[in-house]
């Protein structure tokens, strides 16, 4: 058997970590192995009881959740999904930018919280098709679009040089496959579309990874868009 998924728990109010423990306790391949009440204690609680995914609130004291992530991806001491009350754009990017694998509302239901720990324990992003269309947004400037539901005319983006030597050592099914995780497919969902077994898309998505810097899918899909093979997603 393996080891168990190590989790921590971050938040300040005691019943919120009580009821994520209690849902994950009964995983027999999840352990809650701390919690904490703010960044701060988290980060001391990771250096004492190492973790796999860290669950991390935005909204604390002392340090909040976004500036605790930063920090812990910096010092690599696990995968974070940030967890809040409040679906607002500004967490999603926040929490993104500061390098968290997943974004969760706390309304969730705990088998999706259950399925989060584990697709980001297993080095994967917690990227929602509809989270995609959010980054996509963003990342192209098309507010307007967003709220018409029509692309606004722009340049094609210009890659950074770095950005286009990456996209050089990408095979051209490298390329579409990037391109499918840029629409927010999952890998059983590219691999009907290209009709190939999942397994060999995993294989492909873990090469795209490898090449572009992409630490997961969220930034595979910033990959994408910077160097312009997201195609019309």
């Amino acid at each position: 058997m393996s080891d168990p998924v190590r989790v921590l728990l971050v938040d300040d109010h005691a019943l919120v970590r009580s009821g994520f423990a209690m849902v994950l306790s009964v995983e027999d391949d999840v352990e809650v192995v701390g919690q904490a009440a703010n960044g701060r204690e988290a980060l001391a609680a990771l250096t004492e009881h190492p973790a796999d995914v860290v669950l991390m609130d935005v909204q604390m004291p002392v340090m909040d959740g976004i500036e605790a992530t930063r920090e812990v991806v910096a010092r690599g001491l696990g995968r974070v999904i940030i967890l809040t009350t409040f679906d607002r754009e500004d967490y999603l990017f926040d929490a993104l930018a500061a390098g968290a694998s997943g974004f969760l509302l706390k309304n969730a239901d705990p088998d999706d919280l259950v399925d989060a720990v584990h697709a980001v324990a297993g080095g994967h992003a917690l990227l929602a098709p509809e989270v995609t269309l959010k980054v996509i947004s963003r990342l192209v400037g098309d507010d307007a679009g967003r709220r018409t539901g029509q692309a606004a005319a722009r340049p094609a983006p210009v890659p950074a040089a770095e950005v286009r030597r990456a996209v050089a050592t990408l095979s051209p099914r490298e390329r579409e496959v990037l391109g499918l995780l840029a629409e927010g497919l999952s890998n059983a969902e590219i691999a009907g579309r290209l009709y190939l077994g999942e397994s060999t898309v995993k294989t492909y998505v873990s090469n795209i990874l490898a090449k572009t810097d992409s630490r997961d899918r969220v930034q595979a899909v910033v990959f994408a868009y910077r160097a312009g093979l997201a195609g019309d997603a």
